[in-house]
């Protein structure tokens, strides 16, 4: 391809249009007569453009060898955008930033998910006030402007949304790009500005279905067969979390000595997890199907996935209930409620074994540091017992219902 085909006489009289110079290179003047270079070129197989800048400001001698620069890198596989962001001296926006942190931390974060929130909130809050912003010019009241319209209405998104912010802040200032000093610090500054998060908002727990309902519950359950309801009567009956159910792997359980072990990277306390696994969830694993190159307990319809992730409150909501559902607004994480409640009002078990058996965090330091083990025989025997109540309340149910027929029925 030929290059250097522009010349500086022409560049200086160019009218608007766009005139190539070769190699990528181009200049484009607008309809008011506003020149800049623009770079075309490829890198790993994608057509890019990046702008080289105003003919002002940047000669054509300049332009070119910025373009015989940036061209040698993406012959290199190199990503000239990306290589500039980071260049000696040039400070990044926010948004440059906050995809640096995210990229630098997200191997340590729970899941991708969790990355995907991240990006969520700071592209629907944070990139329209300080997104274009260099990290060195965000101020407090910028901060400010951000929380404020949603700090009332949204308090926990906007709580959370004030945390990665000072995490990219914090992450900019590492690096040397920005003041240490945090506009977006809680502790000892916005804290002073906005009013906290425990006065303006009120903690919604999830709804939980009496525990009395379950065992005529679980009988309604055990009459549909499919994927989504084997699931829910093994979340009811290990009272785990959701994503830890549909999450399950067959390597986790070993059925010989009825336990699974959830690792730590699955756990909200990021903590190995061992729940013992009663005779019903024994026969529950033995109803499920067995899919090649799919290691999930719970198969999805999706070839090596999961079952997905809105399949159990859809049954539930079915079945009659959510929210606003004709037979309460119950959905499936509130079934650990209704563990923790049949544990305290009916079983004797102490309450720490409950709080085990629920995988919390311990929050007393002392009792922390002295619980070594995992109660897990003691767990055992909970387990047990509350798939006892599951499974024997439905038929003395039944029975009295029997009973009581007979005895109005004509001799």
């Amino acid at each position: 391809m030929a290059i250097h085909k522009l010349s500086p006489r022409k560049v200086e009289t160019a009218l608007p249009g766009k005139y190539e110079d070769g190699g990528g290179l181009r200049l484009v003047v607008s309809k008011s007569r506003s020149k800049k270079w623009v770079l075309r070129f490829t890198c790993n197989g994608k057509r890019r453009e990046m702008g080289l800048g105003s003919v002002q400001s940047v000669s054509l001698a300049e332009a070119r060898a910025k373009a015989a620069k940036y061209r040698s890198m993406a012959s290199d596989g190199v990503d000239p955008i990306a290589a500039r962001r980071i260049e000696p001296g040039r400070v990044p926006d926010f948004t440059t930033c906050a995809a640096r942190y995210i990229r630098a931390q997200r191997h340590g974060w729970r899941s991708s998910k969790h990355a995907r929130q991240w990006v969520s909130t700071l592209k629907t809050y944070a990139r329209p006030v300080i997104g274009p912003m260099s990290v060195d010019a965000i101020a407090t009241e910028d901060i400010v402007k951000i929380l404020s319209p949603i700090w009332t209405a949204k308090t926990e998104t906007a709580k959370r949304l004030q945390g990665r912010i000072e995490n990219v802040l914090d992450f900019a200032a590492a690096h040397n790009l920005r003041d240490p000093l945090n506009p977006a610090r809680w502790r000892g500054h916005l804290d002073k500005l906005l009013p906290r998060p425990s006065r303006v908002s009120t903690v919604t727990h999830h709804p939980a279905m009496p525990y009395t309902d379950l065992p005529a519950f679980m009988e309604e359950l055990r009459q549909n067969d499919s994927i989504s309801s084997l699931a829910l009567q093994f979340l009811i009956l290990t009272a785990t979390r959701t994503s830890e159910v549909l999450l399950a792997e067959w390597i986790e359980i070993n059925q010989a000595t009825k336990v699974w072990t959830i690792p730590a990277n699955r756990m909200k306390t990021q903590k190995e997890h061992r729940v013992p696994l009663t005779d019903a969830t024994i026969t529950i694993l033995g109803m499920l199907p067995r899919i090649d190159h799919n290691p999930f307990v719970f198969p999805g319809s999706r070839a090596g996935r999961p079952l997905s992730n809105m399949a159990m409150l859809q049954l539930m909501r079915g079945m009659g209930f959510g929210v606003n559902g004709s037979r309460g607004p119950f959905v499936p994480h509130g079934f650990r409620s209704s563990f923790r409640d049949w544990s305290g009002e009916v079983s004797s078990f102490p309450r720490e074994v409950a709080e085990m058996a629920l995988a919390h965090v311990v929050d007393n330091k002392v009792e922390a540091a002295y619980r070594r083990g995992d109660l897990f025989e003691k767990r055992t025997r909970m387990m047990e017992g509350w798939a006892s109540f599951l499974a024997a309340n439905i038929q003395d149910q039944t029975l009295v219902q029997l009973l009581s027929a007979d005895a109005q029925s004509p001799a």
